[in-house]
C-alpha cells in the first residue's frame, strides 16, 4: 500500500485548463501582475468611499449615505388650494386627481392626505418603473386634465424628484436684533436660493417665523358710505400694482428703454391708490379700509429649546451622493455667510445672521464609515495575528496579508463601476466577508509552503508553485462559488428588504470574486519572486537592508508611522544579522515572525480597545492576547490530538454520528419551536397506546383535543423554554438622535401648538445628555412634508457618551484619573435610558404619546406607509365617521394585548376638528335677487381675505390680501353681521340669507385608492418581535369579532401594517430561493467531485453549521451566557450579548454562512479523492489510516480557514459605534456556525471512510450486494 504521502505529483498534460494556463502565465509574466497591483491599489484608492484627504491624488469616491435608500419607488403630486377645508380639498381635488393618476403604467397604489388648504398624493409605482420615466408620465397627465375636473385657479404640482431619505441638511437662521419675520425674508430670498444652487440640491424648503404680506383691511361702513364694492377695492389693488414696456427710443444716435414704472414697493403706494372717482373727487384706498404689512397665515413653525425661530430644510436629489452634496451646502454657507445681514445692536455691538445646523447627516454618515472602517481594520489585524500564527512564516503571512487591503479595494472599484453606493449595509458585506477572503490565500500559499518543504531543489521553483496552486485551485474556486451562489437568494428579495440587503449580496460577492482573482494572480508569482533563494554578496544585503530603513524612515513621516516602523526594525535587524554567527542567523526569521506578531497585536489593541478606554491599554492588552492566542491554543490542542480524535470517529462511526444528528435536532428545536419539531409524537403516541385515541385521533386532535403528553410538566417546560425565535424586520439602527413624534389634539390652533412644543423643548433640553432640540409644527413649505398643525416633529440631539477632541477624534482623557470624560449621568448605560427620560420630560395634558422614532427609519415608515409609527392597523371604510368609530374600538381592544404597550396604543382622531358652517338659504338670497357666488365671495374674502396680486420688489415677492378689519371677524358674532350688497345697492347682514352653524370634521383626511383610511398605531413591549406581536394582535382580534365584541359597520375593514410587512414578504422569497441556492451549491459541489455521495458528505456541512447559527442565537438569549467579569467589565456588555430576533439581517448571516460552511469539506474530500484515486487499498484498516494521514494534513488549513473566518468576526461582536446595530445580527450566525462547523473535520472523514469501506465490501461480496 501507497502511504498518503507518497502522493504523486500529477504529470503535466497537453492540455491544461483554462485556469492553469493562466496562472503559469501569471507566474512566467510577473509584470502584468505587479501592474494589477499598482492599478488596483492606485484607483481604489482613488474611489474608496472614507473621507480621505490626499493632496497628491485626485478623489472620486463611491457616494455614501448612512443606509440604503429603502423608500417606496414614489412621485408626489401636490396641490394648493388656500383656505379650504379638508372635506373641500378632499371632495373637489384629491379625489378625482385619484381618480385620474390610477390609470398611470406601472402605478401600484395612491395614497393621498387632503390637509387644510392642499392636497398632496403619493403615486407608488412599481419597483422596475425608472424614477425620472415615472415623472414625465405624470407631468403629462397632470397636463392633460379635462376641463372643469379641478376648481377655477388651482394647478397641482409635482413634487421635487428627491426621495424618503432626501432631508439631509436641517438649519435654522437665527440673528440677535431681528425679527422673525426679517429672518425668513432672508431666508427665503437670499439663502434658500444660494443654497438650491449647489451641486446636487433639489429642493431648499423654509419654515417657521412670519412671511410678509400686505394686507388690506376693508371697512364695510366707509365702503358703504361711500358706494364702493368689493370688487372696485379688487381691481384698484390689481391694477395699482403693474409695470410696463414700451420698446426703445433713439435719440442721437443712442438707444433708450423705455419703461413705465408702476409695481407697489410700500403700504404708502397702496394707500394712495384711487378706488373710484365721485364727482371729480378721488377715493383712495386708505379711504375705505387700512392698509399695513402684516404676516401672512401660516400652517407650520420651529421651535428652537423655547424660543420660536426661521429655519431650512436641504433636500438631496435623487441618484445624487448626499455626503457630497451636504460639503457642497456647506461650502455655499461659507462662502454666502459674510454677506448676511448686519446690524447694529443698543450696546454697540454687531449683529449678523447666522446659518446654524441642528440635523446634518454627515455626523452619521461619518460615524457610520468609521465604525465600519475599524471593524475592517481590526478584521485585518486579527487575520493577520491568526496567519503569522498558524503560518510561522513571515514571508508566507504577508503573501497571504497582502490579499485583504487590494481585496477591499477592488470591492471599492466594483462598488463604482457598477453604482453601488457605499453604506452601513453595502459595507457590511466585505465586513463579514474578511475571514472568507483570506482563506483563499491561506489554502493557496499553505499548500506552496509545504511543498516547497517536501521538495529542497528549487531548481524547478516555478513548477512546484504552479503544481502546488493547481492540486487546491480546483477547491479554491469551488469554496468562492459555494459563498458567492450562497448569496443568491438576496438578490431576489423585492421593495424595502431588497433595497436594504442588495448592497449586502452586491459588495460581498465582489469582495470574495476579488480575492479569489488576487490569490490565484498575486500570489503565484510573487511567490516565485520571495521563495526563491538567492545568494547576494553581503555588501549587496547590507546596501539592500540599509534602503529598507532609509524608506521606513520616509514613510514614517510621510505616509503611515507604523508601516515605516515595521520596515526599519525589518531593516536594522536583517542587517544586524550579517555580522551574527550563522546558527544565530537561522533564527532570525522567527525572531522577525515573533516581533511582527507582536507590533500587530499592540496596534491591534490600540486600534480596538474592546474593554473599553476607561481600563487602559495594558488591561485591554491582557484581554486581547488572551482571547485570540487562548482560541487559537484550542486549535493547536485540536491539531495535536485529532489523529487519535478521528481515529475512534472512525472505530465508533454510528456513536459519532449521533453528535452532529443531535446538533442538528436542537438547531431545529431553536429555530422552529419544541411544539412543531415534536408536534409529531404526541399525536403518534396516543394512536398507538391509548384507546381513547385508537381510531379517531387525527380527528380529535383537529378539532383541538390536547393530547395527555402536552399536558405533562416536561413537555410544557420544554415547550416554554425552547418557543422558537421571534421575527422582525430590522433592528434599529442608532443614528445618534431622536424624533419625538407625539400629536396634541385636533382642535388645536396654531398657538396652542406652539405652546405646547416649546414646553416640551425646554423640559426635553433640561435633560443633561441632550445638546439640542429643535421641533416643528405643522409643515414645511414642501411638497415632501404633508403635516397638519396637530402634528409635532422633535429632532433631539444628544452628546456621545465620551467626550471627544473634536479636532483628532480621539477621546478626551482626564489627567488625574487617566480615565476618557463621560459625558453621561452614570445611570445612563444606552441611548434606551436617554429616550426614557425624554418621555417622562414630555409628558403633558392633551398630548398624545410619541413611539421611539429616529429621523431616518421616521421618514421611511412614514412615506412607504403613511404612518409615524412601525406598526400599525389600518381601517378602511366608507365614511370617516365610521373609520374614526372602528379605531376607537380596535384602540380599545389593542391595549388589552399582552405584548403590546398600552401606553403606545393611539388611534386617528378623525373627526374632531370644530368647524363653523354658514349654511345658505337659497330661497332667502332668491328674495333678494343674489346669486350664490356673491355670498360665497363675500365669506370667503370677508375671513380669510383673497390674495389679489403679488409685489415685485427686487428679488423680494410679497403677496397683497384683501379681507375685513379683524375686529369685524374675530367672533362669531361678528361673523353674523356681514354685509352683503343686494343687485339693487340694498346691504343686508348675511344672517339674513345664511346660518352660521358649528360641527365637527376631519383635520384632515386620509385615502389609498380612494377608499377612506385611518390608523392605529401601536409598539410593543420590550423583549417582543414584531412580527409575533402582530400575530398576537391579528389573533386577539379574530376572537374579539367573533365573540361579537368587535363589530365592523357595512363597508368596513382592517389590515395590519408597518415595516413587519417586509419581513413577512421576504420569508415567503426567501422559502422558495433559499431552498433553490442550496441546490445549485449542491450542483457546484457535484461538478467537482462527480459524486453524489461525495457531494452530500461535503453538503452536510451546511446543517450543522446552520443549527450552529440558531444555536449562538439562543445562546445570546440566555442570561447567563457570557455572564462574568474580566478586569471589572461584563463579557456581556463587550459582545453585546442581547436576544436577537429572526429578521432579515439574520437571514442574511446565514446566507453568508451557507457559502463558507463547506469550505472544510471541499479541502478535504478534494485531497481524499486524490489519496484514493492514486492509490488502492486492500482491507478497512488500510483505508483507516489513509484516511487519517490525509486528515492530519488537511487539517491545518482547515483550521486556519475557520479560525480567520471565527476570528475576524469578534471586532463586529464587540463593534459598538454607529451601524454596529445592524452588522452584529449577520455576524452571529456566521460566527456560532462556524464554531460549530468545526466539527465537519471529523465529520467528512468519517462519512468519507464509512463510503470507502462499503464499497470496498461491496465489491469482496458482489452476490450480497
Amino acid at each position: 500500500m501507497k502511504s498518503a504521502n507518497d502522493l504523486p505529483s500529477p504529470s503535466h498534460e497537453r492540455n491544461e485548463s483554462l485556469i492553469s494556463r493562466l496562472v503559469r502565465f501569471w507566474i512566467q509574466n510577473k509584470l502584468p501582475a505587479f501592474i494589477l497591483l499598482v492599478l488596483v491599489a492606485f484607483y481604489g484608492i482613488v474611489v474608496a468611499p472614507f473621507d480621505w484627504e490626499i493632496d497628491w491624488l485626485p478623489r472620486n469616491p463611491v457616494p455614501v449615505d448612512a443606509i440604503p435608500d429603502i423608500g417606496e419607488n414614489q412621485q408626489i403630486v401636490f396641490t394648493v388650494w388656500e383656505g379650504r377645508s379638508p372635506k373641500d380639498i378632499e371632495n373637489q381635488i384629491t379625489y378625482p386627481l385619484t381618480v385620474t393618476l390610477l390609470g398611470i403604467p406601472g402605478v401600484k397604489a395612491v395614497r393621498s392626505n387632503s390637509f387644510f388648504g392642499f392636497s398632496s398624493i403619493y403615486i407608488i409605482f412599481n419597483e422596475n418603473v425608472e424614477f425620472y420615466w415615472s415623472r414625465s408620465r405624470i407631468l403629462e397627465k397632470i397636463n392633460s386634465l379635462p376641463s372643469g375636473l379641478l376648481p377655477e385657479g388651482v394647478q397641482p404640482t409635482l413634487g421635487p424628484d428627491a426621495t424618503a431619505l432626501g432631508q439631509v441638511f436641517l438649519y435654522t437662521v437665527e440673528g440677535e436684533g431681528f425679527g422673525l419675520d426679517e429672518l425668513r425674508t432672508i431666508q427665503d430670498y437670499y439663502i434658500r436660493y444660494s443654497l438650491q444652487s449647489s451641486g446636487g440640491v433639489s429642493e431648499v424648503a423654509s419654515i417657521g417665523g412670519y412671511v410678509k404680506e400686505y394686507q388690506v383691511d376693508v371697512n364695510p361702513d366707509a365702503m358703504r358710505a361711500h358706494g364702493v364694492t368689493l370688487p372696485d377695492v379688487y381691481n384698484a389693488v390689481r391694477m395699482s400694482n403693474i409695470d410696463v414696456g414700451a420698446g426703445v427710443l433713439e435719440l442721437n444716435r443712442v438707444e433708450y428703454t423705455i419703461r413705465g414704472l408702476g409695481f407697489i414697493k410700500s403700504v404708502s403706494d397702496l394707500e394712495n391708490s384711487v378706488v373710484k372717482v365721485n364727482n371729480n373727487v378721488p377715493l383712495f384706498i386708505k379711504d375705505v379700509a387700512t392698509v399695513q404689512l402684516g404676516p401672512a397665515m401660516r400652517r407650520g413653525a420651529l421651535d428652537k429649546e423655547g424660543a420660536e425661530v426661521v429655519g431650512g430644510v436641504v433636500v438631496v436629489r435623487y441618484g445624487e451622493n448626499p455626503l457630497q452634496v451636504i460639503k457642497n451646502v456647506k461650502s455655499k454657507i461659507a462662502e454666502i455667510s459674510p454677506g448676511l445681514p448686519s446690524k447694529t445692536l443698543q450696546d454697540g455691538s454687531v449683529s449678523q445672521v447666522k446659518i446654524l445646523p441642528f440635523y446634518d447627516r454627515t455626523e452619521l454618515i461619518h460615524e457610520t464609515l468609521e465604525t465600519l472602517n475599524k471593524s475592517l481594520v481590526e478584521e485585518i489585524f486579527v487575520t493577520i495575528i491568526v496567519v503569522i500564527v498558524m503560518m510561522n512564516h513571515l514571508v508566507g503571512s504577508l503573501l497571504i496579508s497582502s490579499v485583504l487591503p487590494l481585496a477591499v479595494l477592488l470591492t471599492f472599484i466594483a462598488m463604482k463601476l457598477t453604482g453601488i453606493d457605499a453604506n452601513i449595509m453595502a459595507l457590511s458585506g466585505i465586513a463579514i466577508a474578511i475571514g472568507v477572503m483570506v482563506d483563499m490565500g491561506i489554502i493557496l500559499c499553505e499548500n506552496i509552503i509545504r511543498r516547497l518543504e517536501e521538495d529542497q531543489d528549487t531548481s524547478n521553483l516555478l513548477d512546484v508553485i504552479h503544481r502546488s496552486t493547481m492540486e487546491v485551485g480546483s477547491a479554491i474556486i469551488t469554496s468562492s462559488l459555494t459563498t458567492i451562489i450562497s448569496f443568491l437568494p438576496v438578490f431576489t428579495l423585492t421593495g424595502p428588504e431588497g433595497k436594504l440587503f442588495k448592497p449586502v449580496a452586491f459588495t460581498k460577492t465582489f469582495a470574495v470574486a476579488g480575492s479569489l482573482i488576487l490569490a490565484l494572480a498575486l500570489i503565484p508569482p510573487l511567490a516565485h519572486i520571495v521563495f526563491r533563494k538567492r545568494n547576494y554578496r553581503p555588501q549587496t544585503r547590507l546596501i539592500t537592508n540599509t534602503l529598507m530603513i532609509l524608506i521606513g524612515v520616509w514613510l514614517y513621516f510621510g505616509l503611515s508611522y507604523w508601516i515605516g516602523i515595521a520596515l526599519i526594525v525589518v531593516g536594522a535587524v536583517k542587517g544586524i544579522s550579517l555580522y551574527l554567527r550563522p546558527n544565530i542567523q537561522e533564527r532570525i526569521p522567527s525572531f522577525l515572525n515573533i516581533l511582527a506578531l507582536m507590533a500587530v497585536v499592540l496596534l491591534l489593541t490600540k486600534h480596538w480597545l474592546p474593554l473599553g478606554p476607561d481600563l487602559g491599554f495594558l488591561r485591554n492588552l491582557i484581554f486581547v492576547s488572551g482571547m485570540i492566542f487562548g482560541l487559537l491554543s484550542v486549535r493547536r490542542i485540536l491539531t495535536h490530538f485529532y489523529g487519535s480524535i478521528l481515529g475512534w470517529s472512525l472505530n465508533h462511526k454510528a456513536l459519532f454520528m449521533m453528535f452532529p444528528a443531535l446538533i442538528v435536532i436542537f438547531g431545529g428545536v431553536i429555530w422552529l419551536g419544541f411544539d412543531r419539531v415534536f408536534g409529531f409524537f404526541p399525536w403518534a403516541y396516543d394512536s398507538i397506546f391509548s384507546s381513547s385515541f385508537s381510531t379517531t385521533s387525527r380527528e380529535n386532535f383537529t378539532h383541538g383535543q390536547i393530547s395527555p403528553i402536552k399536558q405533562t410538566r416536561v413537555w410544557s417546560n420544554l415547550s416554554h423554554t425552547f418557543p422558537g425565535l421571534g421575527k422582525e424586520f430590522m433592528p434599529d439602527l442608532d443614528e445618534g438622535s431622536f424624533l419625538f413624534m407625539p400629536t396634541t389634539m385636533p382642535h388645536a390652533s396654531i398657538s396652542e401648538a406652539l405652546d405646547v412644543i416649546q414646553k416640551q423643548d425646554m423640559a426635553i433640553r433640561s435633560i443633561p445628555e441632550v445638546t439640542s432640540v429643535v421641533g416643528k409644527i405643522g409643515r414645511v413649505e414642501s411638497a415632501l412634508d404633508p403635516a397638519p398643525i396637530s402634528m409635532i416633529e422633535t429632532i433631539i440631539n444628544y452628546a456621545p457618551e465620551y467626550q471627544v477632541d473634536p479636532l483628532t477624534g480621539e477621546r478626551i482623557v482626564d489627567p488625574q484619573t487617566g480615565k476618557p470624560i463621560r459625558n453621561w449621568r452614570p445611570h445612563i448605560k444606552s441611548s434606551a435610558d436617554i429616550w426614557k427620560e425624554i418621555t417622562e420630560a414630555a409628558r403633558m395634558p392633551g398630548v398624545t404619546s410619541a413611539p421611539k422614532l429616529q429621523p431616518i427609519a421616521a421618514r421611511i415608515v412614514m412615506l412607504q406607509s403613511g404612518m409615524r409609527a412601525s406598526m400599525g392597523v389600518k381601517i378602511k371604510g366608507k365614511s370617516i365617521e365610521d373609520v374614526e368609530k372602528v379605531g376607537f374600538e380596535i384602540e380599545k381592544f389593542l391595549k388589552e394585548v399582552p405584548v403590546i404597550d398600552p401606553s403606545t396604543v393611539v388611534a386617528d382622531r378623525l373627526v374632531g376638528n370644530p368647524y363653523l358652517e354658514f349654511e345658505i338659504d337659497r330661497k332667502a338670497i332668491a328674495r333678494f335677487g343674489l346669486p350664490i357666488q356673491d355670498v360665497q365671495n363675500l365669506i370667503e374674502i370677508a375671513v380669510g381675505g383673497k390674495t389679489i396680486t403679488t409685489t415685485v420688489e427686487g428679488r423680494e415677492r410679497y403677496p397683497v390680501r384683501v379681507r375685513y378689519q379683524r375686529e369685524l371677524r374675530d367672533s362669531i358674532e361678528a361673523l353674523e353681521k356681514f354685509l352683503i350688497t343686494t343687485p339693487d345697492g340694498t346691504q343686508v347682514p348675511i344672517s339674513s340669507v345664511a346660518t352660521l352653524r358649528y360641527s365637527r370634521g376631519p383635520m384632515s383626511i386620509k385615502s389609498e385608492d380612494t377608499f377612506l383610511t385611518g390608523y392605529v398605531l401601536f409598539d410593543k413591549r420590550p423583549g417582543n418581535a414584531e412580527v409575533d406581536v402582530v400575530n398576537a394582535a391579528q389573533s386577539y382580534l379574530r376572537d374579539q369579532i367573533s365573540a361579537g365584541s368587535l363589530k365592523l359597520p357595512d363597508g368596513s375593514s382592517f389590515s395590519f401594517a408597518g415595516s413587519y410587512e417586509n419581513q413577512v414578504r421576504s420569508e415567503k422569497t426567501l422559502r422558495v430561493v433559499i431552498p433553490m441556492a442550496l441546490m445549485i451549491i449542491f450542483l457546484v459541489l457535484y461538478f467537482q467531485f462527480h459524486s453524489i455521495p461525495t457531494s452530500l458528505n461535503v453538503f452536510s456541512g451546511i446543517f450543522v453549521a446552520w443549527s450552529g447559527g440558531f444555536i449562538m442565537l439562543w445562546l445570546y438569549a440566555q442570561p447567563g451566557f457570557l455572564n462574568f467579569e474580566v478586569f471589572g467589565v461584563n463579557m456581556r456588555d463587550v459582545f453585546q450579548v442581547r436576544p436577537y430576533n429572526l429578521s432579515v439581517a439574520v437571514w442574511v448571516g446565514f446566507l453568508a454562512l451557507f457559502g463558507v460552511a463547506t469550505n472544510d469539506g471541499v479541502i478535504y474530500s478534494t485531497y481524499l479523492d486524490q489519496v484514493f484515486r492514486n492509490n488502492s487499498f486492500k482491507s478497512v484498516s488500510e483505508i483507516r489510516q489513509a484516511v487519517i494521514e490525509a486528515g492530519c494534513r488537511r487539517v491545518r488549513p482547515a483550521l486556519m480557514t475557520t479560525a480567520t473566518t471565527i476570528l475576524a468576526l469578534i471586532p463586529v461582536l464587540t463593534s459598538k459605534g454607529k451601524g454596529s446595530d445592524v452588522m452584529a445580527p449577520m455576524a452571529i450566525p456566521c460566527f456560532g456556525g462556524m464554531a460549530i462547523d468545526i466539527i465537519t473535520i471529523f465529520v467528512v472523514p468519517t462519512i468519507y471512510c464509512w463510503g470507502r469501506e462499503i464499497k470496498m465490501k461491496r465489491s469482496r461480496n458482489p452476490k450480497s450486494s
